[in-house]
């Protein structure tokens, strides 16, 4: 059994974005020489999430309207969290939602998904470095 691990950073200027991370994960897979096994990848702070999904425009912007309907940003004072100096928790909110990782299996080198799947970085509290971990296992 084999074992890789790589961090992806990023850094968006923004509050807010949907980063398709699909094509680093891949490399990463053909990086660690793994043919069969599972990558771990899961976002290493606690307002951003890593979740598998369609990449369609219209569906993410459909994700950005309802995460703010269910976790509204604004006002900030609805949050005790905001009581400690951040204004954030809706992002925290919104990563519970949206999940921390996903688990996707390797077979022949490459990754084993269904149609249209891709794998997403989701920001909720963007304007700093944050990253990505990325585990590999097998042989």
């Amino acid at each position: 059994m084999n074992s890789y691990r790589k961090e992806l950073w990023f850094n968006v200027p923004g509050r807010r974005a949907f980063i398709n991370i699909t094509p680093d994960v891949a490399e990463t897979v053909q990086e660690s020489g793994v043919q069969e096994g599972l990558v771990l990848v899961n976002a290493m702070h606690i307002t951003a999430s890593v979740f598998i999904n369609d990449n369609e425009s219209g569906l993410h912007q459909d994700y950005e309207k309802w995460l703010e309907e269910i976790a509204p940003h604004e006002p900030t004072s609805q949050y005790l969290h905001n009581r400690t100096g951040e204004d954030n928790a809706d992002a925290h909110l919104k990563r519970q939602v949206m999940g921390r990782e996903v688990v996707v299996a390797i077979t022949g080198g490459k990754l084993d998904f269904g149609p249209w799947e891709q794998i997403f970085y989701g920001e909720f509290d963007g304007g700093r470095r944050k990253r990505v971990l990325v585990k590999i296992i097998g042989v």
